[in-house]
């Protein structure tokens, strides 16, 4: 199954095809290519998989989508170690 998550856009580099972004996922920052949502602002949420955001989301919609998918324990992999 793919999984999509949710996380704040916190700052954003470069243009067009190598546009990127710091995302937070709870407090885990990760380098994101922001590529196919060039519509997307710092502040914004954006749902990102395999390091691609795919859409920028309401932010009430992306931190229920959080908090459910810590509930089921699906956030395992953005754990620092």
């Amino acid at each position: 199954m793919c999984l999509a998550v949710p996380g704040k856009l916190l700052s954003i580099t470069g243009d067009d095809l190598i546009r990127c972004g710091s995302v937070s996922f709870g407090g885990i920052i990760k380098t994101v290519n922001l590529a196919y949502v060039p519509e997307a602002r710092v502040g914004d949420y954006v749902l990102v998989h395999v390091g691609f955001a795919l859409s920028v989301v309401d932010e009430a919609e992306a931190r229920q989508t959080f908090a459910y998918l810590k509930a089921m324990g699906d956030l395992a992999e953005l754990e620092q170690p």
